[in-house]
């Protein structure tokens, strides 16, 4: 699997089509031991605890964790923390109280398979009240608006100190990121004992970094019923207990707040990056104990690069349109409001694959072309479906026909010929 170093969280040069297809490759075909010689060993380890005959709102916890590990290797995630992803409830933790593993008598055994650095983050992301730690004690620190503002100011930033090597820690979206997460850490509560637990800044980078992929891997609208999610803001103000397990398949309304989540990784990163080279230039080269230096801060290629936020509204009026296209009768009248929907919420590819189907439909190669190609590259870099009535295994494969058929000019006229697709290029 590739990876990327870049300093001071600049993106990564952005990876061709082929390339984010080979990167996806190995999860398409299963071809684990490519992605991780020791993958295959690990997932049997997990299976054989049965964790493939426990529910999760995905459908079981297997599913779910596969599902994390998957999202984070495509997103470049070191070894360590990739095996953390798929390691992540082992020991139970703030969401799940299921435990796989017992944190008291198992640590070692757990460190045996997936090495001491994955083990101690599998640790302390489940010792620690996630939820708490990232919806009450960060997030509510800032409004949408001032993000925004800070994501600007810190690239200005960044730009200086590459170009200038001018620092300064006294900027407004340094001296408050500074405030809430200290170069040192923050101290929190152990979930069961009560006693207190380091957390330093880039271990709760990677806590926003693992979030992200964790929710887009789950949440569809069921999770919208049981917690009152109407507004698009996911801030579990609800408490439906009576919510019909699955929900009706609708993506659900978390993209709002996964950008926000981004938005504040990408800071924290620009941050620690900044403070990093600041005092090297000071003749301090010498890691600093504690801070976790060695932990590479990769940023995902959704929402930009972890640098828009998604408009909670916006992220309505696009699920809704893409759902009123979905299920019209005429297909000539979906092409606008797919076109809107995209337009509404530009980080999500299964509009722009129907949207292509109906460019297929009336023989439209081109446009079908640049919207399967958009929607495909949306999805590879997402490493999980948005519309999660089909898998994302499902959506790819889908697209790439649709994308090798609108480049021969091509396109069945009849059910049969719809239902002989299937080969891919």
């Amino acid at each position: 699997m590739p990876t990327y170093t870049h300093l001071f969280s600049s993106p990564p040069p952005t990876r061709d089509f082929s390339a984010l297809l080979s990167a996806a490759r190995p999860f398409l075909r299963g071809e684990l031991q490519t992605v991780d010689p020791d993958l295959p060993s690990l997932t049997s380890i997990l299976c054989a605890t049965g964790v493939g005959e426990c529910y999760h709102r995905k459908g079981n916890v297997i599913s779910h964790l596969f599902g994390v590990y998957r999202i984070l290797k495509i997103w470049c995630a070191p070894d360590s923390v990739a095996r953390c992803g798929l390691f992540h409830s082992s020991y139970s933790n703030s969401y799940a109280p299921l435990a796989i593993f017992d944190a008291g008598t198992s640590r070692d055994y757990v460190k045996s398979i997936i090495g001491e650095e994955a083990e101690r983050l599998v640790y302390l992301f489940c010792v620690v009240h996630r939820h708490r730690l990232i919806f009450h004690d960060l997030l509510v620190h800032y409004t949408d608006s001032e993000l925004v503002e800070h994501l600007s100011a810190s690239e200005t930033s960044v730009k200086e100190a590459k170009e200038k090597g001018v620092f300064d820690s006294s900027e407004p979206w340094r001296k408050k990121l500074q405030g809430i997460i200290p170069a040192e850490g923050i101290k929190v509560e152990h979930i069961k004992t009560g006693e207190d637990v380091i957390i330093s800044r880039r271990v709760m980078a990677l806590f926003l970094f693992m979030t992200v992929a964790d929710f887009s891997d789950q949440f569809v609208d069921y999770e919208d019923k049981l917690f009152g999610n109407e507004d698009g803001r996911l801030e579990f103000l609800g408490d439906n207990s009576t919510a019909f397990w699955p929900g009706t398949g609708k993506p659900g309304l978390w993209m709002n707040q996964m950008s926000r989540i981004a938005a504040l990784y990408s800071l924290l990163a620009r941050e620690e990056e900044m403070y990093i080279e600041e005092r090297k230039q000071k003749g301090r080269e010498d890691k600093e104990d504690g801070r976790d230096e060695e932990i590479e801060l990769v940023l995902p290629p959704v929402f930009d690069y972890c640098t828009k936020l998604v408009d909670p509204n916006d992220q309505i009026t696009a699920r809704d349109l893409y759902w009123d296209a979905i299920f019209i009768k005429e297909w000539e009248k979906a092409e606008k409001l797919l076109v809107e929907s995209c337009a509404k919420n530009p980080f999500v590819g299964e509009p722009h694959l129907v949207l292509a189907q109906v460019y297929l439909n009336g023989k439209r190669y081109e446009e079908a072309e640049r919207e399967a190609e958009i929607g495909l590259r949306l999805l590879l870099e997402w490493g999980t479906s948005w519309d999660k009535r089909m898998t994302w295994e499902g959506w790819i494969s889908w697209g790439r026909v649709m994308l090798g058929k609108a480049k021969e000019r091509d396109w069945p006229t009849s059910a049969w010929g719809i239902t002989n697709l299937g080969l891919v290029k």
